[in-house]
């Protein structure tokens, strides 16, 4: 069995492992991490050797951590992540290059159409009648976008809305609201097989779907992480927010982002129900003060950042253009009549 895991800011860890009466044997760590003293790596393999082949990443990291000689240090390189490499060689889960992925970039689409292109595609991957996708959304209105489980009333001052002419709609995500102008947001999804997040936890599993996005954010210059459990910060604010689905049994998930490149904050913040519990665990009394736009801080109109985005993406795990097919089109323009634009839906939770 064979199994790799990119630590979130780190380096690649591999494990190649066999399974027998439910113990590991044969273990064998390597990768491009750095690890001091040599006699570290021997230590982390008898560490893994026999172990349950059932436990979990945080047991497995355990076990590593109570059998390293004194002084190890580690760069690029966690015990956690070397345990989470051994859960996806049990798991047999695929790597990014194990897929042909595929570009779908279009014309702006109508919030509702957007929600139900997302699990029309995605359920596609499922069925394996489609190739994983990076969907890159443009927006053909203004909208709030509420997740899954949110209360309308709650999230949302309709009056603020029907007076900017914003739509509302909800996901099928869980997660917060999203508040969406053309021209000012970057959106996109990943239409994912199950396999590639085997082995991760859920949590895990945010970090590793966007790592490719923070190597494009540091390559114009923004110094980005992971925010658990959902949100990509930088020093100067949060520049975006992540949701995940799982479809058809776990058989594909749906991860998707919305990033501010540029913000009407007072329009935002007018139309939006920020409540203050929301705030005082981010650290500020604002919601101006929560998102800092990606204009401001990489200084490139919207096209360009899109456009590096897509490059770095296809530069890491290729990429090849393509697009809504018309079958798909007409299911999702189906849905979204059905579903994602009708009262009973957005107001699922009132």
């Amino acid at each position: 069995m064979h199994g790799e895991y990119k630590v979130p800011g780190g380096k690649l860890v591999v494990v190649d492992l066999d399974v027998r009466e439910d113990v590991l044997r044969d273990v064998r760590v390597s990768g491009d991490f750095f690890l001091e003293p040599d006699e570290a790596l021997t230590a982390v393999d008898r560490a893994l050797e026999g172990a349950p082949a059932g436990l979990d990443a945080a047991g497995l990291a355990a076990r590593i951590d109570a059998a390293l000689p004194p002084g190890t240090e580690m760069y690029g390189l966690t015990t956690e992540g070397v345990g989470v490499a051994v859960r996806r060689a049990v798991a047999n889960a695929t790597d990014w290059t194990d897929h042909d992925w595929q570009l779908v970039h279009e014309g702006p689409r109508s919030p509702a159409l957007h929600m139900a292109l997302d699990e029309v595609l995605t359920a596609e991957v499922a069925a394996g009648r489609r190739p994983p996708t990076l969907r890159v959304w443009e927006w053909g209105a203004p909208a709030v976008v509420i997740g899954s489980f949110q209360s309308l009333r709650n999230e949302v001052d309709h009056a603020a809305a029907e007076r900017h002419g914003i739509t509302v709609v909800r996901r099928i995500s869980g997660g917060g609201a999203m508040f969406v102008e053309p021209g000012n947001t970057i959106t996109y999804s990943l239409s994912v097989p199950g396999s590639l997040v085997s082995g991760l936890s859920f949590a895990d599993s945010y970090a590793y779907l966007d790592d490719w996005v923070l190597g494009a954010l540091g390559d114009m210059g923004v110094k980005a992480w992971y925010q658990p459990l959902n949100d990509i910060a930088s020093e100067a604010g949060k520049i975006a927010g992540a949701a995940q689905k799982r479809v058809a049994d776990g058989g594909a998930v749906l991860h998707h982002v919305t990033m501010a490149y540029d913000i009407d904050a007072d329009r935002m913040t007018e139309v939006l129900r920020i409540g203050r519990e929301k705030l005082s665990d981010k650290g500020t009394k604002s919601a101006n003060k929560r998102v800092d736009p990606l204009r401001r801080q990489t200084g490139l109109p919207r096209e360009a950042v899109v456009g590096r985005m897509i490059d770095a993406f296809r530069a890491r795990h290729g990429l090849v253009d393509g697009g809504v097919t018309p079958r798909e089109l007409a299911l999702a323009e189906d849905l979204a009549a059905r579903k994602f634009a009708t009262p009973e839906w957005t107001a699922r939770v009132p």
